[in-house]
Protein backbone atom coordinates (compact mmCIF):
# COMPACT_ATOMS: atom_id res chain seq x y z
CA UNK A 1 0.00 0.00 0.00
CA UNK A 2 2.74 2.43 0.90
CA UNK A 3 3.96 1.67 -2.78
CA UNK A 4 0.64 2.73 -4.49
CA UNK A 5 0.95 6.02 -1.93
CA UNK A 6 4.20 6.72 -3.19
CA UNK A 7 3.02 6.97 -7.02
CA UNK A 8 0.34 8.57 -6.29
CA UNK A 9 2.65 11.09 -4.85
CA UNK A 10 5.56 11.07 -7.46
CA UNK A 11 3.88 13.68 -9.63
CA UNK A 12 4.94 16.38 -7.68
CA UNK A 13 8.54 16.55 -7.61
CA UNK A 14 11.02 17.36 -10.14
CA UNK A 15 14.23 15.38 -11.34
CA UNK A 16 17.52 16.23 -9.73
CA UNK A 17 19.56 18.69 -12.92
CA UNK A 18 22.51 20.32 -13.31
CA UNK A 19 23.06 23.25 -15.48
CA UNK A 20 27.07 22.51 -17.07
CA UNK A 21 27.09 26.30 -17.98
CA UNK A 22 28.68 28.59 -15.34
CA UNK A 23 26.35 31.48 -16.11
CA UNK A 24 22.73 31.60 -14.71
CA UNK A 25 19.42 32.65 -17.00
CA UNK A 26 16.20 34.48 -16.12
CA UNK A 27 12.72 33.72 -16.13
CA UNK A 28 10.39 36.93 -17.39
CA UNK A 29 9.42 37.18 -13.55
CA UNK A 30 13.53 38.08 -12.36
CA UNK A 31 14.31 34.84 -10.70
CA UNK A 32 17.11 32.23 -11.80
CA UNK A 33 15.68 29.20 -13.82
CA UNK A 34 19.32 27.93 -14.37
CA UNK A 35 20.15 24.40 -12.75
CA UNK A 36 23.30 25.16 -10.66
CA UNK A 37 26.06 23.11 -9.62
CA UNK A 38 28.64 24.07 -12.23
CA UNK A 39 31.32 21.33 -11.59
CA UNK A 40 29.98 19.91 -8.72
CA UNK A 41 28.75 16.06 -8.20
CA UNK A 42 26.06 14.32 -6.13
CA UNK A 43 27.05 12.16 -3.93
CA UNK A 44 26.80 7.99 -4.12
CA UNK A 45 25.48 7.38 -0.66
CA UNK A 46 23.36 10.78 -0.21
CA UNK A 47 21.31 12.00 -3.23
CA UNK A 48 20.05 14.95 -1.34
CA UNK A 49 23.81 15.90 -0.87
CA UNK A 50 25.88 18.05 -3.83
CA UNK A 51 29.60 18.97 -3.76
CA UNK A 52 32.79 20.00 -5.25
CA UNK A 53 35.72 18.50 -4.02
CA UNK A 54 38.13 21.16 -4.44
CA UNK A 55 38.71 24.12 -6.96
CA UNK A 56 41.45 26.76 -7.03
CA UNK A 57 40.50 30.19 -7.44
CA UNK A 58 42.93 33.92 -6.54
CA UNK A 59 43.01 33.47 -2.61
CA UNK A 60 43.60 29.85 -3.21
CA UNK A 61 41.94 26.29 -2.76
CA UNK A 62 37.91 25.96 -1.83
CA UNK A 63 35.64 23.43 -0.91
CA UNK A 64 31.80 23.24 -1.49
CA UNK A 65 29.04 21.26 -0.28
CA UNK A 66 25.10 21.23 -0.02
CA UNK A 67 22.64 18.71 1.62
CA UNK A 68 19.14 19.57 0.83
CA UNK A 69 16.14 18.92 3.41
CA UNK A 70 13.52 21.02 2.41
CA UNK A 71 10.89 19.77 -0.02
CA UNK A 72 12.69 22.74 -2.48
CA UNK A 73 16.11 23.99 -1.78
CA UNK A 74 16.11 27.30 0.21
CA UNK A 75 19.75 27.13 0.62
CA UNK A 76 21.52 29.17 -2.49
CA UNK A 77 25.63 29.63 -2.81
CA UNK A 78 28.24 30.54 -4.95
CA UNK A 79 31.93 31.50 -5.47
CA UNK A 80 33.37 34.10 -7.90
CA UNK A 81 37.18 34.93 -8.63
CA UNK A 82 38.16 37.84 -10.74
CA UNK A 83 40.21 40.60 -11.38
CA UNK A 84 43.49 37.99 -10.44
CA UNK A 85 43.17 39.00 -6.64
CA UNK A 86 39.78 39.41 -5.58
CA UNK A 87 37.20 36.47 -4.53
CA UNK A 88 33.87 36.75 -3.91
CA UNK A 89 31.91 34.32 -1.66
CA UNK A 90 28.49 34.03 -0.56
CA UNK A 91 26.00 31.84 1.21
CA UNK A 92 22.09 32.64 0.85
CA UNK A 93 19.91 30.93 3.31
CA UNK A 94 16.15 31.07 2.35
CA UNK A 95 13.22 30.95 4.40
CA UNK A 96 9.28 30.87 3.08
CA UNK A 97 10.38 29.63 -0.38
CA UNK A 98 13.45 29.92 -2.30
CA UNK A 99 12.84 33.14 -4.39
CA UNK A 100 14.83 35.78 -2.57
CA UNK A 101 17.57 33.36 -2.00
CA UNK A 102 17.64 33.09 -5.65
CA UNK A 103 17.38 36.41 -6.79
CA UNK A 104 20.63 37.27 -4.42
CA UNK A 105 22.65 34.63 -6.10
CA UNK A 106 21.86 35.85 -8.98
CA UNK A 107 22.24 39.68 -8.76
CA UNK A 108 24.33 40.27 -5.68
CA UNK A 109 27.56 39.78 -7.20
CA UNK A 110 26.58 41.42 -10.29
CA UNK A 111 25.62 44.32 -8.51
CA UNK A 112 28.88 44.03 -6.06
CA UNK A 113 30.68 44.05 -9.24
CA UNK A 114 30.32 46.68 -11.03
CA UNK A 115 29.79 49.23 -8.01
CA UNK A 116 33.52 47.87 -6.93
CA UNK A 117 34.41 48.43 -10.34
CA UNK A 118 32.75 51.96 -10.38
CA UNK A 119 34.50 53.02 -7.05
CA UNK A 120 37.73 51.63 -8.63
CA UNK A 121 38.43 49.37 -5.47
CA UNK A 122 36.75 47.19 -2.72
CA UNK A 123 35.72 48.79 0.11
CA UNK A 124 32.68 48.33 3.71
CA UNK A 125 30.73 50.63 2.12
CA UNK A 126 30.69 49.37 -1.60
CA UNK A 127 29.98 45.71 0.00
CA UNK A 128 27.03 47.70 1.84
CA UNK A 129 25.71 49.51 -1.59
CA UNK A 130 25.35 46.09 -3.27
CA UNK A 131 23.76 44.45 -0.48
CA UNK A 132 21.19 47.53 -0.28
CA UNK A 133 20.91 47.53 -4.22
CA UNK A 134 19.97 43.74 -4.28
CA UNK A 135 16.89 45.12 -1.64
CA UNK A 136 15.77 47.66 -4.15
CA UNK A 137 16.02 45.16 -7.01
CA UNK A 138 13.83 42.22 -4.95
CA UNK A 139 11.67 45.03 -3.95
CA UNK A 140 10.80 45.86 -7.62
CA UNK A 141 10.18 42.50 -8.65
CA UNK A 142 7.62 42.09 -5.60
CA UNK A 143 5.86 45.20 -6.68
CA UNK A 144 5.93 43.97 -10.43
CA UNK A 145 3.80 40.80 -9.17
CA UNK A 146 2.18 41.79 -6.42
CA UNK A 147 -1.36 41.40 -7.78
CA UNK A 148 -0.27 37.70 -8.59
CA UNK A 149 2.20 36.51 -6.64
CA UNK A 150 1.58 38.72 -3.56
CA UNK A 151 2.94 35.50 -1.67
CA UNK A 152 6.58 36.67 -2.39
CA UNK A 153 6.39 39.70 0.46
CA UNK A 154 6.22 36.74 3.22
CA UNK A 155 9.86 35.44 1.74
CA UNK A 156 13.61 36.37 2.35
CA UNK A 157 17.05 35.14 2.73
CA UNK A 158 19.56 35.81 5.16
CA UNK A 159 23.07 36.50 3.06
CA UNK A 160 26.49 35.96 4.23
CA UNK A 161 29.06 37.28 2.25
CA UNK A 162 33.17 36.84 2.41
CA UNK A 163 35.56 38.91 -0.05
CA UNK A 164 38.90 38.34 -0.02
CA UNK A 165 41.15 41.32 -2.45
CA UNK A 166 44.57 42.86 -1.83
CA UNK A 167 45.31 40.40 1.31
CA UNK A 168 42.18 42.22 3.22
CA UNK A 169 39.22 40.32 4.10
CA UNK A 170 35.65 41.71 4.48
CA UNK A 171 32.89 40.24 5.49
CA UNK A 172 29.24 41.21 5.29
CA UNK A 173 26.30 39.87 6.90
CA UNK A 174 22.57 39.83 7.50
CA UNK A 175 20.69 36.59 9.46
CA UNK A 176 22.52 34.13 11.16
CA UNK A 177 24.62 32.12 8.72
CA UNK A 178 28.25 32.38 9.68
CA UNK A 179 32.04 32.38 8.74
CA UNK A 180 34.96 31.25 10.96
CA UNK A 181 38.42 31.97 10.39
CA UNK A 182 41.10 28.71 11.28
CA UNK A 183 43.97 30.60 12.57
CA UNK A 184 47.04 28.96 13.58
CA UNK A 185 48.38 29.35 17.14
CA UNK A 186 51.81 30.43 17.03
CA UNK A 187 54.43 27.40 16.45
CA UNK A 188 52.10 24.94 17.75
CA UNK A 189 50.04 22.67 15.69
CA UNK A 190 46.99 24.11 17.30
CA UNK A 191 44.42 26.19 15.46
CA UNK A 192 42.12 28.85 16.86
CA UNK A 193 38.48 29.19 16.13
CA UNK A 194 37.45 32.62 15.70
CA UNK A 195 34.04 33.60 14.47
CA UNK A 196 34.01 36.81 12.22
CA UNK A 197 30.38 37.64 11.06
CA UNK A 198 27.78 39.17 13.91
CA UNK A 199 24.30 37.22 13.86
CA UNK A 200 20.98 38.94 13.98
CA UNK A 201 18.63 36.55 15.61
CA UNK A 202 16.03 37.37 18.32
CA UNK A 203 17.23 34.43 20.53
CA UNK A 204 20.16 36.57 21.24
CA UNK A 205 19.96 39.09 24.48
CA UNK A 206 21.74 41.73 22.30
CA UNK A 207 19.53 41.52 19.24
CA UNK A 208 16.08 41.64 21.29
CA UNK A 209 17.74 44.42 23.06
CA UNK A 210 18.65 46.10 19.75
CA UNK A 211 15.16 45.72 18.40
CA UNK A 212 13.47 46.81 22.13
CA UNK A 213 16.01 50.53 22.14
CA UNK A 214 14.45 51.26 17.88
CA UNK A 215 10.80 49.85 19.10
CA UNK A 216 10.58 51.41 22.30
CA UNK A 217 6.33 51.66 21.93
CA UNK A 218 6.17 48.03 20.00
CA UNK A 219 5.91 45.89 23.46
CA UNK A 220 5.66 42.73 20.90
CA UNK A 221 8.64 43.14 18.68
CA UNK A 222 10.21 40.62 20.21
CA UNK A 223 7.90 37.32 20.93
CA UNK A 224 8.92 34.18 22.96
CA UNK A 225 6.84 30.99 21.76
CA UNK A 226 7.58 28.01 22.75
CA UNK A 227 11.04 28.66 24.09
CA UNK A 228 12.01 30.07 20.85
CA UNK A 229 12.17 34.33 20.70
CA UNK A 230 10.78 35.59 17.34
CA UNK A 231 10.38 38.99 16.02
CA UNK A 232 6.84 39.90 16.24
CA UNK A 233 5.94 36.36 17.42
CA UNK A 234 6.78 35.01 13.47
CA UNK A 235 10.63 35.27 12.71
CA UNK A 236 13.82 34.39 14.11
CA UNK A 237 16.10 36.53 12.29
CA UNK A 238 16.21 40.90 12.83
CA UNK A 239 17.69 41.31 9.21
CA UNK A 240 17.36 40.02 5.50
CA UNK A 241 16.90 40.86 1.73
CA UNK A 242 13.39 40.40 1.21
CA UNK A 243 10.30 39.54 4.23
CA UNK A 244 8.60 42.57 3.05
CA UNK A 245 5.56 42.45 4.88
CA UNK A 246 7.42 43.17 7.81
CA UNK A 247 9.71 46.51 6.35
CA UNK A 248 6.58 47.90 5.04
CA UNK A 249 2.56 48.36 5.55
CA UNK A 250 1.82 48.15 1.96
CA UNK A 251 2.74 44.50 2.10
CA UNK A 252 1.09 43.26 5.38
CA UNK A 253 -2.51 42.98 4.07
CA UNK A 254 -5.25 40.45 3.03
CA UNK A 255 -3.08 39.17 0.01
CA UNK A 256 -0.93 37.65 2.20
CA UNK A 257 -1.19 34.76 4.46
CA UNK A 258 -2.75 35.45 7.48
CA UNK A 259 0.10 33.70 9.76
CA UNK A 260 2.15 36.92 7.74
CA UNK A 261 -0.35 39.66 9.14
CA UNK A 262 0.27 41.77 11.67
CA UNK A 263 -2.84 42.86 14.26
CA UNK A 264 -1.64 46.23 14.11
CA UNK A 265 0.35 48.80 11.58
CA UNK A 266 3.76 49.17 12.01
CA UNK A 267 5.15 52.45 13.26
CA UNK A 268 8.21 52.04 11.45
CA UNK A 269 10.42 48.69 9.37
CA UNK A 270 10.54 46.07 12.35
CA UNK A 271 13.54 44.03 9.85
CA UNK A 272 16.36 45.91 8.55
CA UNK A 273 18.57 44.90 5.05
CA UNK A 274 21.70 46.85 6.31
CA UNK A 275 24.22 44.45 6.79
CA UNK A 276 26.86 44.20 8.95
CA UNK A 277 30.46 44.96 7.66
CA UNK A 278 33.57 44.07 9.09
CA UNK A 279 37.22 44.10 7.47
CA UNK A 280 40.09 42.31 8.73
CA UNK A 281 43.66 42.50 7.54
CA UNK A 282 45.32 38.47 6.90
CA UNK A 283 47.75 37.53 8.89
CA UNK A 284 50.40 34.26 7.55
CA UNK A 285 49.11 32.53 10.46
CA UNK A 286 45.38 32.77 8.94
CA UNK A 287 44.87 29.75 7.40
CA UNK A 288 41.19 29.04 5.79
CA UNK A 289 37.36 30.19 6.49
CA UNK A 290 34.59 27.94 6.90
CA UNK A 291 31.52 29.82 5.52
CA UNK A 292 27.99 28.32 6.53
CA UNK A 293 24.44 28.20 6.97
CA UNK A 294 23.07 27.91 10.26
CA UNK A 295 22.02 24.42 9.33
CA UNK A 296 25.77 23.28 9.88
CA UNK A 297 25.94 25.46 13.64
CA UNK A 298 22.97 24.42 14.58
CA UNK A 299 25.14 20.66 15.18
CA UNK A 300 28.76 21.64 15.60
CA UNK A 301 30.28 24.18 17.43
CA UNK A 302 32.96 26.76 15.90
CA UNK A 303 36.10 24.91 17.11
CA UNK A 304 34.83 21.40 15.84
CA UNK A 305 34.52 22.29 12.67
CA UNK A 306 37.61 24.00 12.92
CA UNK A 307 39.22 21.23 14.05
CA UNK A 308 37.34 18.86 11.39
CA UNK A 309 38.59 21.23 8.39
CA UNK A 310 42.36 21.52 10.43
CA UNK A 311 43.08 17.24 10.88
CA UNK A 312 41.56 16.64 6.65
CA UNK A 313 42.74 16.39 3.65
CA UNK A 314 41.84 19.70 2.10
CA UNK A 315 39.78 17.72 -0.88
CA UNK A 316 36.59 17.12 0.11
CA UNK A 317 36.90 19.08 3.24
CA UNK A 318 33.37 20.85 3.00
CA UNK A 319 31.83 17.21 2.30
CA UNK A 320 33.48 15.93 4.89
CA UNK A 321 32.53 18.84 7.86
CA UNK A 322 28.57 18.55 6.37
CA UNK A 323 28.65 15.05 7.02
CA UNK A 324 29.81 15.31 10.65
CA UNK A 325 27.20 17.76 10.91
CA UNK A 326 24.45 15.20 9.40
CA UNK A 327 25.95 12.33 11.64
CA UNK A 328 25.54 14.68 15.17
CA UNK A 329 21.53 15.47 13.42
CA UNK A 330 21.48 12.05 13.37
CA UNK A 331 23.18 10.92 16.70
CA UNK A 332 20.56 13.77 18.41
CA UNK A 333 17.51 11.38 16.97
CA UNK A 334 19.25 8.47 18.23
CA UNK A 335 19.81 7.18 14.56
CA UNK A 336 22.97 6.97 12.05
CA UNK A 337 23.32 8.88 9.37
CA UNK A 338 23.42 5.88 7.41
CA UNK A 339 19.73 5.54 8.27
CA UNK A 340 19.13 9.44 7.79
CA UNK A 341 20.82 9.36 4.60
CA UNK A 342 17.72 7.07 3.40
CA UNK A 343 15.25 9.30 4.46
CA UNK A 344 13.70 11.35 1.63
CA UNK A 345 12.74 15.13 1.53
CA UNK A 346 9.41 14.44 -0.17
CA UNK A 347 6.61 13.54 1.77
CA UNK A 348 4.13 17.22 3.13
CA UNK A 349 3.10 17.68 -0.58
CA UNK A 350 1.62 14.67 -1.21
CA UNK A 351 0.08 14.08 2.04
CA UNK A 352 -1.51 17.22 1.08
CA UNK A 353 -2.68 15.93 -1.83
CA UNK A 354 -3.73 12.18 -0.54
CA UNK A 355 -5.72 13.79 2.27
CA UNK A 356 -8.42 14.85 -0.22
CA UNK A 357 -8.82 11.68 -0.64
CA UNK A 358 -9.10 10.12 2.25
CA UNK A 359 -12.29 9.78 4.35
CA UNK A 360 -13.67 8.13 8.05
CA UNK A 361 -16.79 6.79 8.61
CA UNK A 362 -17.82 6.64 12.05
CA UNK A 363 -21.35 5.58 12.28
CA UNK A 364 -23.17 6.17 9.39
CA UNK A 365 -21.41 10.08 8.84
CA UNK A 366 -17.89 10.49 7.33
CA UNK A 367 -15.75 13.23 7.76
CA UNK A 368 -13.13 14.59 5.55
CA UNK A 369 -9.20 13.93 6.64
CA UNK A 370 -7.52 17.60 6.78
CA UNK A 371 -4.24 16.43 7.16
CA UNK A 372 -1.43 13.85 7.86
CA UNK A 373 -1.84 14.59 11.68
CA UNK A 374 -5.90 13.79 12.06
CA UNK A 375 -5.06 10.62 10.11
CA UNK A 376 -2.78 9.61 13.14
CA UNK A 377 -5.06 11.03 15.80
CA UNK A 378 -8.10 8.76 14.75
CA UNK A 379 -8.70 5.37 16.44
CA UNK A 380 -7.93 2.18 14.71
CA UNK A 381 -11.59 1.42 15.26
CA UNK A 382 -12.98 4.22 13.55
CA UNK A 383 -10.72 4.19 10.16
CA UNK A 384 -12.56 2.10 7.69
CA UNK A 385 -11.88 3.62 4.16
CA UNK A 386 -9.01 4.83 2.50
CA UNK A 387 -10.02 5.78 -0.87
CA UNK A 388 -7.95 6.21 -3.87
CA UNK A 389 -10.02 4.93 -6.86
CA UNK A 390 -10.99 2.11 -4.65
CA UNK A 391 -11.43 1.25 -1.02
CA UNK A 392 -9.07 -0.87 0.57
CA UNK A 393 -8.53 -2.12 4.53
CA UNK A 394 -7.07 0.67 6.71
CA UNK A 395 -5.06 -1.40 9.66
CA UNK A 396 -1.56 -1.50 7.57
CA UNK A 397 -2.04 1.86 5.74
CA UNK A 398 -2.40 4.18 8.73
CA UNK A 399 0.41 2.36 9.95
CA UNK A 400 2.29 3.57 6.60
CA UNK A 401 0.68 6.97 6.91
CA UNK A 402 1.72 7.94 9.83
CA UNK A 403 5.17 6.77 8.94
CA UNK A 404 6.05 9.09 6.49
CA UNK A 405 6.25 11.90 8.54
CA UNK A 406 9.46 9.77 9.73
CA UNK A 407 10.65 9.84 6.71
CA UNK A 408 11.13 13.70 6.12
CA UNK A 409 14.23 14.85 6.04
CA UNK A 410 13.81 18.63 7.59
CA UNK A 411 12.38 16.93 10.48
CA UNK A 412 16.57 15.79 11.42
CA UNK A 413 18.06 19.00 9.58
CA UNK A 414 18.24 21.93 7.83
CA UNK A 415 19.00 22.97 4.75
CA UNK A 416 23.49 23.14 5.14
CA UNK A 417 25.93 25.07 2.61
CA UNK A 418 29.35 24.93 3.45
CA UNK A 419 32.14 26.65 1.74
CA UNK A 420 36.00 26.19 2.82
CA UNK A 421 38.45 29.07 1.38
CA UNK A 422 41.73 28.07 2.00
CA UNK A 423 44.13 30.91 2.67
CA UNK A 424 47.30 29.22 1.49
CA UNK A 425 48.28 27.06 -1.37
CA UNK A 426 48.76 23.77 -0.30
CA UNK A 427 52.42 23.23 -0.76
CA UNK A 428 52.23 19.81 -2.10
CA UNK A 429 50.34 21.43 -5.09
CA UNK A 430 52.11 24.43 -5.28
CA UNK A 431 53.43 24.19 -8.62
CA UNK A 432 54.27 26.69 -11.95
CA UNK A 433 50.80 25.17 -13.65
CA UNK A 434 48.64 25.80 -10.21
CA UNK A 435 50.11 29.15 -9.51
CA UNK A 436 49.72 30.55 -13.42
CA UNK A 437 45.50 29.30 -13.07
CA UNK A 438 45.02 31.04 -10.11
CA UNK A 439 46.39 34.31 -11.73
CA UNK A 440 44.61 34.27 -14.64
CA UNK A 441 41.95 32.82 -14.45
CA UNK A 442 38.25 33.84 -13.45
CA UNK A 443 36.01 31.04 -11.28
CA UNK A 444 32.46 31.14 -10.94
CA UNK A 445 30.37 28.34 -9.72
CA UNK A 446 27.28 27.91 -7.79
CA UNK A 447 25.34 25.64 -6.42
CA UNK A 448 22.51 23.47 -7.56
CA UNK A 449 18.85 25.19 -7.51
CA UNK A 450 17.35 21.97 -6.28
CA UNK A 451 18.66 18.20 -5.90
Amino acid sequence: MLKSIKKLFSLCWKPFSVNPHSSSSSSDDGFSNSGGGDGGKRDRNDKLLWYKELGKCSSGDFSMAVVQANQVLEDQSQIESFGGDTTFVGVYDGHGGPDTARYVCDNLYRNFREISEEARGVTSETIRRAFLETEQGYTAIVDQLWDTRPNLATVGSCCLVGVVSQQTLYVANLGDSRVVLGRKVGNTAGVAAIQLSSEHNANMEEVRRELRELHPDDPQVVVEKHGVWRVKGIIQVSRSIGDLYLKDNKYNTEQILGKFRLPEPMQKPVLSADPAVMSLPLQPNDLFLIFASDGLWEHLSNEQAVEIVHRNPRAGSARILLKAALQEAARKREMRYEDLRRIDKKFWTGIQRASNCIQVSSGSQKARVQDKEDICRIEEKDMREYHDDTTVSIHKDKEDLCRIDKQHRRTYHDDITVIILFMKDDEKNDDLASRSLLQGNSVSIRSPLEH
